[in-house]
């Protein structure tokens, strides 16, 4: 209506002027309600092929999105596993920080598990003490056995002396010998066993206990699990469980968290897919919300999606007919606000409607620009004031068209 008003200014008032001044005809007599259309068919028709055309150029260069979201995202409350509710720490809807304790699990079987890894490490490091004693009395083993040995050796050497001499008996001698080897043998089987017990300090004990270690810490983190807190700071929505609830990660979560400022930064906005050669990164743009009436909040384009989330194929078990998929998708685009703060006030998925604006600053500021060019590029950028009245208008009447005329 307003463009039409507009252009009824450029277009019927000249003719109406010229009919009534220039050729003397007038309203009621000349011009009546039958002869209207032949008295004034110019103006008329040039009325409505500039209002189609003007309609065309601002929705175009200056588009405009009605389903503007301030979409948030929220975070699920669960477990990382099955279990009974034993304490609930927090009530509904009650914010929280981040690492905050929301509820406990039933954790007896955690704790036992955790029990016994302790009692393992334990036992390891008693094995490593006594290990230590053993490798103690082996020392003493090895002293008693190179004693042996050596008393063994002398005797051997004093009677081989003696034997020459024909003092001692050649049995005697040998018996001796097979003795020595004897003792020799003891005294080796001493030493392995000390280099046994060596590894064992060493070498086995201490990686057994590494394993004990890593046995209970991953116990422990099981019996954390138990304790499921906030993993951002927030308000717990939808936040019902009592003590005795079964909480499953798969298909029964205990609540939803709402993280602080969610959707405060950004407006996610669908545009027709035919401003996808117009829409731009950089753009100004403005917003008004249901949430926030009669006000107008400046907005910038900070991204622009590259693909239409309706066309998105994903595999199944039956063949897609593409004319399921007929209905055209929106080219959402991401728009924050131009200064800090610019969305306080506006609730978390208010709905809203968002208009961008072409700029062709950069454009007109070339030297080497044509004048049917300049003019071009003036008009358009000109024209973007109508699609800024039009959102005042309707950020105006947005809450009579929600409270009244949409039978509230």
């Amino acid at each position: 209506m307003f463009e039409l008003l507009l252009c009824s200014m450029l277009t019927i008032l000249p003719d109406y002027l010229f009919r009534r001044y220039g050729q003397g005809k007038r309203i009621g007599r000349d011009i009546t309600l039958y002869t209207v259309w032949y008295e004034l068919r110019w103006g008329i028709t040039a009325c409505l092929l500039l209002t189609v055309s003007l309609i065309t150029m601002i929705f175009y260069f200056h588009p405009s999105a009605q389903t503007a979201t301030a979409i948030f995202r929220t975070v699920t409350i669960m477990p990382e596993a099955t279990g009974r509710v034993e304490e609930v720490f927090i009530g509904l809807n009650q914010k929280v920080e981040a690492g905050s304790p929301l509820f406990r699990l039933d954790n007896s079987e955690q704790q036992a598990a955790l029990e016994t890894a302790r009692r393992r490490v334990a036992e390891v490091e008693a094995g490593i003490k006594v290990a230590q004693t053993e490798l103690i009395g082996v020392d003493g083993q090895i002293k008693e056995a190179q004693g042996a040995y050596q008393t063994a050796v002398d005797e051997y050497e004093m009677k081989a002396q003696l034997l020459t001499n024909n003092a001692v008996a050649r049995r005697e001698v040998e018996r001796l010998a097979t003795t020595i080897d004897g003792r020799k043998g003891a005294l080796d089987a001493t030493v392995a066993k000390k280099l046994t017990l060596e590894t064992q300090i060493a070498v086995q004990l201490p990686a057994q206990r590494a394993s004990a270690e890593a046995a209970l810490a991953q116990a422990q983190v099981e019996l954390d699990k138990t304790i499921v807190r906030a993993g951002v700071a927030g308000t717990v929505q939808q936040f019902t469980l009592r003590r005795g609830d079964v909480v499953n990660a798969m298909l029964r979560p205990a609540g939803i968290l709402v993280p602080e400022g969610a959707g405060q930064s950004t407006l996610i906005a669908g545009f027709g897919q035919i401003e996808a050669q117009v829409m731009k990164k950089g753009m100004i743009a403005e917003a008004t919300c249901i949430g926030k009436p009669f006000t107008i909040i400046p907005m910038v384009v900070t991204d622009v999606q590259e693909v239409i989330a309706a066309g998105q194929l994903r595999a199944t078990d039956q063949l897609i007919d593409v004319q399921q998929t007929a209905q055209p998708g929106t080219l959402t685009v991401f728009l924050q606000p131009l200064y800090p703060g610019g969305l306080n006030g506006v609730p978390p998925g208010s709905s809203c409607i968002a208009n961008a604006y072409t700029n062709n600053h950069d454009a007109l500021a070339d030297p080497n620009i044509g004048k049917v060019r300049w003019f071009a590029l003036h008009m358009v950028d000109a024209v973007g004031l109508v699609h800024a009245m039009i959102l005042r208008i309707q950020a105006l009447l947005l809450p009579v068209q929600t409270l009244v005329l949409s039978g509230h």
